[in-house]
């Protein structure tokens, strides 16, 4: 898991993610910090998803997201209707 812990701070260069232990019942708590150090994003992965290369870029995927919301770079209701306008075409 170490492998993947580094793999993620790699394809989310500038911040710094680390994998917490590991829950009761297989999940891990993936944090990413930013270049001072403050934590920026922390979520809750079952180890199905950190092990198996689609959904390890599905979460990459949703970090990312996650990340231009909280630059303020994105509005949560942009992403809602780009959803919305490719369900209904």
């Amino acid at each position: 898991m170490e492998n993947i812990s580094l793999l993620l701070s790699e394809a989310l260069t500038p911040y710094q993610a680390t994998l917490g232990p590991v829950g009761a019942n297989g999940e891990r708590v993936v944090t990413l910090r930013n270049a001072a150090g403050a934590i920026v994003i922390e979520r809750m992965l079952c180890v199905a998803q950190l092990r198996d290369k689609r959904q390890l870029t599905d979460v990459v995927d949703g970090f990312h997201r996650d990340l231009l919301i909280a630059e303020g770079r994105i509005e949560p209701c942009v992403i809602a209707a780009m959803r919305h306008a490719t369900h209904t075409q």
